[in-house]
């Protein structure tokens, strides 16, 4: 007896309206796979990770997008948490993409896991760029006009009050975010 194989991406199937670069870069650790006498172990039932390697170019933020409902799609999410975790997505990826390499051109790693007990989703985000925590920017004073309050920080503010959970770390060279969503 085969086993289920839960949130399996077919790596023949398209992702719909993305580049061929991106197909080439959507990559499935597929935990689900293997002998098991047809049972998903603990472990299998609770996640499983997809990771998107994609250049840090605005041009590829609907392909990131993309990648990113697919897998929201794939659990079932509904579609404000859905739009919720899109807006932290493209604040995030877009700050990659003008911030980090300022001399040219690098690549973002985008990984999913989706966990099923207890319902949640982390998407991690690297980079190769310059050293930069968004967590140690203080939070813009929100009660104030936009035309008293300092520019900058509300971006990353809107990140952390849409999420159940964020992380940085620099870690051999690179820059890791991670957020963590409850569904």
């Amino acid at each position: 007896m085969q086993k289920p194989n839960l949130f399996k991406h077919d790596k023949n199937k398209e992702i719909p309206g993305s580049s061929e670069e991106a197909q080439d870069a959507y990559v499935n650790d597929e935990k689900t796979n293997g002998e098991n006498n047809g049972q998903i172990s603990a472990e299998e039932k609770r996640s499983n990770q997809v990771t998107l390697k994609i250049p840090a170019d605005l041009k590829k933020l609907t392909d990131v997008l993309l990648f990113i409902d697919d897998q929201l799609k794939n659990i079932g999410c509904s579609l404000k948490t859905q739009m919720m975790i899109d807006i932290v997505v493209e604040e995030l990826f877009v700050n990659i993409a003008h911030y980090a390499y300022r001399n040219g051109m690098g690549e973002a790693v985008i990984s999913v896991q989706k966990h099923l007990d207890p319902a949640e989703i982390i998407i991690e985000f690297r980079d190769n760029g310059i050293p930069f925590n968004p967590l140690e920017k203080e939070d813009p004073d929100v009660t104030l006009s936009a035309e008293k309050r300092k520019i900058g920080g509300l971006g990353i503010f809107m990140v952390k009050k849409n999420v159940d959970d964020i992380k940085y770390r620099r870690e051999n060279g690179q820059n890791i975010l991670t957020i963590m969503k409850k569904l």
